[in-house]
């Protein structure tokens, strides 16, 4: 069984205007407090508006949804006790006029200083689903075999429509924003462990980047953990939304894993046609088109059920068949987080949008 571990931010928000509200110190310290919270679990990020959790480490959906439920009440519930409140979006839909405050610790001072505006514009918020390997190895065998369907789980993920009070024509701005750091994206083809090493120590050697936490790719190796840490996704507006993804990543992994030591050939991809339908992706989400792993344009409809095939097997072997596929359907119904925070948007303008993104603190 491939263990799970879920990491999602959250923007703190005035409740009226929904602005940033730089209270994180303020609200971990509440939190903290809180007899379902543990202090590992709830975590600072780079901006003072913006706070981190961090699931334990799973073996069943069921405990990941559990997990995310609790630790999205503690945070909402000391949010509110701070004055704020927890906003589930990717994109910050409003702005303050001046930057946010960093998180001053000595990285972030680092990171403001050589990348101010990349830093002030960093209101952003993701979910990165870990999923637990035996060894460096096979972890980067699944990130060559998974990194083909990572514009696929970027365009279920969806939630970032808005920013600076308007539709920005993106389903994920947070991709858009994201993708000026040095080096992010999908990531390339490894020939191997020994390859992978050498291109990070290429970057972080001669300080191109600075450390190891700034290989921003959509899906990399943990340095801290023996997973690979997939992060394309946008942080989800319902947990269960976060739980289908968490499903889709391990059955993702399972299925690379079983391809790898079968000797399944690898489905080739050129870099430019993968970043280009990440691209695609973040701009669309599921509402148009998507760039299947062979590199066909398809409706979103049918690349969602090619993924379910493909890794329908490792669904079921996990024990996650039955979960993933229904709310994966429910997804296709409804729309992505972004479709609603148009219609949102569209019906009753940005206080229905505030009502639905702090809703899903503490909503399934």
């Amino acid at each position: 069984m491939i263990t799970v571990g879920v990491e999602e931010e959250y923007l703190l928000v005035d409740p009226e205007t929904l602005l940033p509200a730089p209270l994180v110190q303020q609200v971990r310290a509440t939190a903290r407090l809180a007899p379902i919270a543990e202090e590992r679990e709830v975590q600072d990020e780079l901006l003072q508006a913006q706070i981190e959790v961090a699931t334990p480490v799973c073996t069943d959906l069921v405990e990941v949804g559990g997990h995310l439920l609790r630790l999205r009440q503690a945070v909402a519930a000391a949010a509110q006790a701070n004055g704020c409140r927890i906003a589930v979006s990717a994109t910050a839909p409003v702005r303050n006029a001046s930057p946010v405050p960093i998180t001053r610790t000595a990285r972030y001072v680092k990171m403001r200083r050589e990348a101010r505006l990349l830093v002030d514009e960093q209101l952003i918020c993701g979910m990165h689903v870990h999923v637990g390997m035996p060894d460096r190895e096979t972890g980067v065998a699944v990130l060559n075999r998974l990194r083909v369907w990572l514009p696929t789980l970027l365009a279920m993920s969806a939630n970032g429509p808005l920013w600076d009070g308007r539709d920005t024509g993106f389903a994920s701005w947070r991709t858009i924003v994201f993708g000026r750091w040095p080096v992010s994206g999908p990531p390339p083809h490894f020939a191997g462990l020994a390859d992978y090493e050498a291109r990070a120590d290429a970057l972080v050697g001669p300080g191109v980047i600075p450390d190891r936490g700034q290989l921003y790719w959509h899906a990399r190796l943990s340095e801290r953990y023996p997973t690979v840490e997939v992060r394309c996704c946008d942080v989800q507006l319902e947990a269960d939304d976060a739980v289908i993804l968490a499903g889709v990543v391990r059955g993702l992994a399972a299925t690379a894993v079983a391809e790898e030591k079968a000797g399944v050939a690898l489905v080739p991809c050129r870099p430019e046609l993968l970043q280009a339908a990440t691209w695609h992706a973040a701009r669309h989400g599921l509402g148009s088109t998507l760039v299947d792993p062979t590199g066909r344009l398809r409706s979103s409809g049918d690349v969602l059920s090619a993924l379910l095939r493909y890794i329908g097997p490792a669904l079921e072997e996990n024990g996650d068949h039955r979960e993933v596929t229904s709310l994966v359907h429910r997804l296709r119904r409804r729309g992505t987080a972004a479709d609603r925070q148009r219609r949102a948007l569209a019906e009753a303008g940005l206080p229905a949008v505030r009502a639905l993104i702090t809703a899903g603190a503490t909503t399934a």
